[in-house]
């Protein structure tokens, strides 16, 4: 383990092997199963309380990072939109804990009837909802990443285990350290959080598929096709996020290029910022000005097709897009001219990431099929694709954002991370009864 786990102190997780770890994580994972609402949103609370107090020890750990991250030079450095998602400031870390409580506010995701059917008469089974168990969250220089993750779990019932890039491990470490104090204080396990520090650690991770229930790797698109490859865990996430606006022939532009703008700059290094911008031919030659115009007024770099640069060649900024896949995560932006709105989405469908994609126009029509038609994760009419985010879309936070058909999709919060169980509750019932010349026949009415 790295030098940064010493800072643990008292919670002696530098101590104790990746295993003993996870064994520890699955045993809390079984005590907060069975925990009832009001003490989960109780230690929700003292988590946010607690992140609060410890504001100056979080900032000055996070200082540290941002100092180490910025000393390192030639293939080592972090790039722009490493750093600015590394960086803590006192605005994220109120808004981390808003976060807490928005979680604790939540309906809760326990227990609750999936549905409830009457097999005979006195022998009925209901579908229950329960959390999956132990998480294991790896992920890179984003801090908000463990407070999100931390009080999504402990509101579902699970137990989390983090491993946070080496770039971000002192704010982790500090960040872990308070949130398992408040759990302490409270009388829960503190195992329910804990974390750990090494990239040999994370195979040792993967292999652990009888005590993990669930990889969620956050970060490169290499690092989530890495953990994918190497473990027979579950795992939820996406690998990149190519997201696009096409701009309909039926589009208002002023609208169109308050959209782009905010769905660039607002924060660049976002896997639900926009990467691609297609234009509809016939209103190219009017828009494409603009769009260059408030391009260069926000620094933002531009990569244009053959048709773009033709109709722009007064604009020496624009470039040559070198791979329509290619998910910048800083100010720059593909720019295309597309025949129709077909031809939008077939460009969507070979280079997008089916992580998040936005029309704009003023044509009904136009836009449901697009709504209907586009295979993503999150489709939007007139909006910015930055809304495609647990936060705002009320989940309270996300854990992440999942590309996958596959038990969760989109970002993901509560209800991605739990599963269910059926409960069949009887009276001495036995299925020989139900077989032969005499058998009783099954009733099977759902219940209400």
């Amino acid at each position: 383990m790295s030098a940064a786990a010493t800072s643990v102190g008292t919670l002696k997780l530098d101590a104790m092997t990746t295993r003993e770890i996870a064994e520890a994580a699955k045993q809390a994972s079984r005590g907060l199963a069975t925990l009832d609402e009001a003490r989960r949103t109780a230690a929700l609370a003292a988590m946010a309380k607690a992140l609060e107090a410890a504001s100056a020890e979080l900032l000055a750990a996070n200082a540290e990072d941002i100092d180490a991250a910025e000393s390192l030079r030639g293939a080592d450095a972090l790039p722009p939109a490493t750093l600015a998602r590394l960086k803590l400031t006192p605005a994220k870390l109120r808004e981390m804990a808003a976060q807490v409580r928005s979680v604790a506010a939540l309906p809760d995701p326990l227990g609750r009837a999936l549905d409830a059917i009457e097999m005979d008469a006195g022998l009925e089974m209901e579908k229950i909802s329960v959390p999956l168990g132990v998480l294991a969250v790896i992920f890179e220089a984003r801090p908000d990443a463990v407070t999100q993750i931390a009080a999504l779990a402990m509101k579902s019932g699970n137990a989390v285990i983090l491993k946070p890039g080496r770039e971000v491990e002192r704010t982790a470490v500090a960040l872990v350290s308070v949130l398992r104090e408040a759990l302490a204080a409270h009388g829960l396990p503190q195992d329910a959080i804990s974390l750990v520090l090494g990239r040999e650690r994370v195979s040792e991770l993967l292999g652990m598929h009888t005590l993990i229930d669930m990889v969620i790797p956050r970060g490169s698109k290499s690092l989530v096709e890495h953990v994918q490859a190497n473990t027979r865990i579950p795992v939820l996430g996406h690998a990149e996020g190519v997201c696009h606006i096409y701009v309909d022939k039926a589009a208002d532009q002023a609208m169109a290029l308050r959209v782009i703008d905010d769905a660039k700059t607002d924060y660049p290094a976002a896997c639900n910022a926009v990467e691609t911008v297609l234009v509809h031919r016939e209103i190219a030659a009017e828009f494409l000005p603009r769009l260059a115009e408030r391009c260069l007024a926000r620094g933002i770099a531009m990569h244009g097709d053959a048709t773009v640069r033709e109709l722009m060649r007064d604009v020496p900024a624009i470039s040559t897009v070198d791979d329509w896949h290619t998910e910048y995560g800083e100010l720059e932006l593909s720019i295309g001219v597309v025949a129709s709105l077909d031809a939008a989405m077939e460009h969507i469908h070979e280079y997008g990431s089916v992580h998040t994609e936005s029309i704009v126009t003023a044509d009904a029509e136009a836009a449901e099929r697009f709504l209907r038609e586009v295979d993503a994760a999150s489709v939007m009419h007139n909006a910015s694709t930055r809304f495609a985010d647990g936060f705002r879309y009320g989940f309270g936070a996300e854990v992440g954002v999942s590309t996958s058909k596959f038990h969760a999709r989109g970002p993901v919060g509560l209800e991605g991370l739990t599963t269910y169980k059926y409960v069949v509750r009887g009276s001495g019932h036995v299925a020989g009864d139900y077989r032969g010349e005499h058998a009783r026949a099954f009733t099977h009415r759902r219940k209400a």
